[in-house]
């Protein structure tokens, strides 16, 4: 149902009519576009940028507020937020498969995380992976990619979930809803100043 502050079209109005066009606002601006509905909503590419983009909304809170800081120039200067600069900026880099960054520009000097180490845990449906810190843990979250071949090379598009480090840098996924079958899994880390970690050797579990 069209939602509207004035006559459509000409006022404010935000949602759907007849379920064929959207009525809505970007940068101050009402617009009018034709509904879409995606073709297959769970490809690779679209599993891979919805997986970043819930890691990075989920942890903006718990940025420092230096680090925020730091977006503001470039928000100012596309007349968006710092948060939807900072989500743009990163989901730039993730779909390119380079480090995410906390502060802008990335300071790139960390050290690189050494690989963890994962236990996969079948389930009704479901693989849960616990996730244990190298020797030199990651700083920021965890990568996760599956695949239902073994030997496969981690890429954006195999991308299912980054998970944050726990309190003792460690991780935990639950990958569910899942069909029968065996799973592969290798895992990344990154730090919060965009740099990767070394990939995980492969894991596997099987839903009955």
């Amino acid at each position: 149902m069209v939602k509207v502050a004035g006559p459509a079209m000409s006022l404010d109005a935000s949602g759907s009519l007849g379920g064929a066009i959207v009525f809505s606002k970007w940068k101050g601006r009402n617009y009018v576009r034709t509904l879409v509905t995606p073709a297959n909503p769970k490809t690779g590419p679209q599993t891979g940028l919805r997986a970043m983009f819930k890691f990075l909304s989920q942890n903006w809170a718990a940025l420092s507020a230096g680090n925020k800081s730091t977006w503001l120039i470039g928000a100012t200067a596309d007349a968006i937020s710092t948060f939807n600069k900072y989500v743009q900026f990163n989901q730039l880099r993730s779909r390119n498969f380079i480090g995410v960054t906390a502060a802008y520009p990335p300071a790139l000097v960390s050290t690189v995380c050494t690989a963890p180490t994962a236990t996969a845990t079948a389930g009704v449906r479901q693989i849960t992976l616990a996730i244990t810190k190298g020797a030199n843990p990651a700083t920021w979250g965890w990568m996760i990619f599956r695949s239902g071949t073994t030997g496969f090379t981690p890429a954006f598009s195999n991308m299912v979930a980054a998970v944050l480090i726990d309190g003792s840098g460690n991780g935990s996924y639950v990958d569910t809803p899942l069909a029968a079958g065996a799973y592969f899994y290798k895992m990344k880390g990154f730090n919060l100043d965009a740099i990767l970690g070394t990939l995980s050797t492969e894991y596997t579990a099987t839903v009955v």
